[in-house]
């Protein structure tokens, strides 16, 4: 349900301030405890999609929230627009939580809200968050690295905002852990790639869905 804040507020003579959180792989345990005392002091949380239930029932009953989830091929509201709400409401003096899941800077276009909000002039925050990579493959028990098998990790994307251009061949040469984000509509073409550029088609693979 989307809670409005009204128009006017006693500090907007004030400058607001927005927060960027990362809210982790939904457990709420995983949030940070300083994650957690922004949420709970916050005058407006705007909210993605992953960010959990539980992490949602945590969000004080009177603060004003909106979703601005994104799903594919359905944004509640495009990001040019998300980036100009968080302008508004900060100049409306209104402290800002902008909770996302996982990291913002991880494939959550954090740092596009960021250089909005800088070159507005609105302090800006930011409280990392356990990202999908990590807290997924953690509580599957699979190591990103591990010593003799694999010295580094490779976060890529399998959606881009187009098309979907990566360098395959440095990707299958690289002997590193891949974890591909947003990748499970698009597991066979990954796989074929990957193969065609030379990695052996014995290479040990986990899908994860709904980590």
């Amino acid at each position: 349900m989307i809670k409005e804040p009204l128009l006017w507020h006693p500090r907007a003579s004030k400058m607001g301030k927005v927060t960027l959180v990362g809210a982790g792989p939904g457990d709420p345990e995983l949030l940070t405890v300083k994650a957690l005392k922004i949420i709970k002091n916050a005058e407006f949380i705007l909210y993605d999609r992953l960010v959990s239930k539980e992490i949602l029932a945590l969000f004080p009953k009177n603060t004003p929230t909106m979703y601005v989830g994104k799903e594919k091929n359905n944004h509640s509201i495009p990001q040019e627009a998300l980036n100009e709400l968080l302008v508004t409401k900060a100049r409306q003096g209104l402290n800002i939580c902008r909770l996302k899941g996982g990291d913002s800077f991880v494939f959550g276009r954090g740092g596009e809200e960021m250089l909005t909000l800088k070159r507005a002039g609105i302090d800006v925050e930011v409280v990392p968050g356990i990202t999908a990579a990590s807290g997924c493959t953690s509580y599957s028990g699979i190591p990103l690295t591990h010593r003799g098998i694999s010295q580094g990790c490779t976060m890529v994307t399998a959606h881009g905002e187009k098309d979907l251009n990566l360098n395959w061949e440095q990707l299958a040469k690289l002997n590193h852990t891949l974890t591909f984000y947003m990748g499970l509509g698009k597991a066979e073409m990954i796989s074929t790639e990957l193969q065609n550029h030379g990695m052996p088609a014995s290479t040990p693979v986990a899908l994860i869905e709904n980590g």
